[in-house]
């Protein structure tokens, strides 16, 4: 699975960004039997109708979702660990 959190307003660019990321975990980390890779693209904000507009030419398993509380808060307790805090996230992505 790759995962695009994104700190704003859903744009439909954002689904080449992971669609890239996602040929490229299929080509270089992907065991021969492994499924095609999963993309969830989290964002702040999204407008319905235009996230609508871009996923439903895409055939790639991707997936949208708008979030208001830290992402973390819902994830299991394994992961949690393994995964940067949303308050270093929105840094990297320039909203910290």
């Amino acid at each position: 699975m790759v995962i695009g959190p994104k700190a704003g307003t859903f744009e439909p660019g954002y689904l080449g960004q992971l669609g890239m990321d996602m040929a490229a975990v299929d080509d270089l980390m992907a065991h021969p039997d492994d499924k095609p890779t999963i993309g969830l693209l989290p964002c702040r904000t999204k407008n319905t109708v235009v996230a609508e507009y871009a996923l439903r030419g895409d055939g790639a398993p991707i997936g949208g979702a708008e979030w208001k509380t830290p992402i973390t808060v819902s994830l299991p307790k394994q992961s949690k660990s393994t995964l940067p805090s949303s308050e270093l996230l929105e840094a990297e992505l320039g909203n910290g």
